[in-house]
């Protein structure tokens, strides 16, 4: 299996096309969240954490997935608030984590936290675009 980094800056593919490909981004977040969610202990904790991360933190990808087959520009906008939503639902379980002290791998908690916030970023800043471009159509 290929191990794909988080970032944009270390993924060899993009560093070669200098394509920004946020639909790969999402997906390397996905597993991020699916690799931390299985080092979640075994606990009712760990367990109830561990299902709300996994929906949280992979809807986001296939949300925007759909946003790029979107039917309209509001269905555009809707489907990538949706994966906003998520993102900062998924931003809460990830600081519930390090506060509780559920797990030992701070590093690399801090990293998703990063690529969440970045991720957040993105996403708002396109809504704002989009939402801007569907007003001047309207």
């Amino acid at each position: 299996m290929t191990e794909y980094p988080i970032s944009n800056k270390e993924y060899p593919i993009m560093k070669e096309s200098r394509k920004f490909d946020l639909q790969e981004r999402f997906i390397d977040y996905a597993v991020s969240i699916i690799k931390l969610s299985e080092k979640l202990p075994e606990t009712k904790a760990g367990k109830h954490i561990s299902s709300q991360i996994l929906r949280s933190g992979t809807s986001p990808a296939a949300n925007y997935g759909e946003a790029q087959s979107a039917e309209s520009k509001a269905d555009f906008i809707h489907k990538l608030k949706i994966a906003l939503k998520e993102l900062r639902e998924t931003e809460i379980w990830l600081k519930i984590i390090v506060r509780s002290k559920m797990i030992n791998c701070l590093d690399e908690i801090s990293v998703i936290i990063k690529e969440t916030d970045e991720l957040i970023s993105i996403l708002f800043k396109c809504i704002e675009t989009a939402s801007k471009r569907k007003s001047v159509s309207d």
